[in-house]
């Protein structure tokens, strides 16, 4: 009964050399969408392989769990797994990788309740600087525009989301500068950037000595930009968007020798004046099919023994 421990070194290999691969590689400022789909398939790699070392111990452990795992298996499939030689730290395996499930999901849910929170207070807020005009039925999105000095613009996801920007960016971008601030917002919204964003800080801050959850939780918080940057540009040209996060920006001292919060802007603002040459088509397509099998691994490693005695 070697499967679950294969998996849980597996899975240990995924963590340690994934983010490590990525981090060297020179495509990913080049493909934000594609770095981050493969940052997502090395982590739901890392988790398959957790949950499926979990299940075949478990299944190990205990005569009622295997008869639910392998109720529709033949008996020379269940055999080929050898579930009866298990040791005694089959049981110790399954409990241990199960209360790790359950802190994920409860720090998932933590965040998720969290950022609603959040939103919440934020609409109210909304609502009382801007009311809803006659006859705008709630829930429906809109463009709200706050009297603010400073400029800025977001977009507030949820069951009514809506797009904000302040008089201070209306009166400071003007033309299709303005119009690429609200399609980088807006591409924030189409790919549904919040919900990665909540994955990763729920994974990060579930279990902060795990490496590839914070680098995960890091590069999702830039990648998500670069994305949406490209997500403009393509519509209102590199230089205009550059622009226009310069201006969004200078009052906020991002631009200075001192490091602040919003240092990523001026290598945003760098990558969209000098962009790099995109990948070929083909390249690409190779890249993303590489990024899929990592998730298969650990599916096929658990299915090794089965499809053996099967064949």
């Amino acid at each position: 009964m070697m499967v679950p421990a294969v998996l849980l070194l597996l899975g240990a290999l995924t963590a340690v050399a994934a983010p490590r691969l990525l981090a060297r590689a020179d495509w990913t400022d080049r493909e934000p969408v594609l770095a981050l789909w493969a940052w997502q398939c090395v982590v739901a790699a890392v988790l398959l392989c957790c949950a499926l070392s979990m299940t075949l111990s478990a299944a190990a452990a205990w005569q009622a769990v295997r008869g639910h795992v392998f109720a529709t298996a033949p008996r020379s499939v269940v055999e080929a797994y050898a579930l009866g030689t298990a040791g005694p730290w089959a049981p110790t395996t399954a409990v241990a990788l199960a209360c790790c499930g359950v802190w994920s999901a409860a720090m998932l849910v933590g965040e998720v309740l969290r950022a609603r929170t959040r939103r919440r207070r934020r609409q109210a807020g909304l609502i009382v600087r801007a009311p809803r005009l006659p006859g705008e039925r709630p829930g429906t999105e809109r463009l709200v525009v706050l009297e603010d000095e400073r400029p800025d613009a977001w977009w507030l996801p949820g069951a009514a989301p809506r797009l904000v920007i302040t008089t201070a960016a209306l009166r400071r971008l003007k033309g299709r500068r303005l119009d690429a601030v609200l399609a980088h917002e807006q591409g924030h919204a189409r790919a549904r950037h919040d919900w990665l964003l909540h994955c990763s800080a729920a994974l990060a801050g579930g279990f902060p000595q795990v490496p590839v959850f914070a680098a995960f939780r890091e590069e999702m918080h830039r990648l998500v930009e670069l994305s949406a940057d490209d997500m403009a540009s393509r519509r209102f040209g590199r230089l205009t968007t550059a622009l226009a996060l310069v201006e969004l920006n200078e009052h906020r001292g991002v631009f200075g020798p001192c490091p602040t919060p919003q240092a990523h802007v001026p290598q945003r603002v760098h990558r969209l004046l000098t962009p790099p040459g995109r990948l070929t088509a083909a390249r690409r397509l190779r890249l993303t099919a590489v990024a899929s099998l990592v998730p298969v691994i650990p599916v096929l490693v658990a299915l090794v023994p089965g499809l053996r005695a099967l064949g």
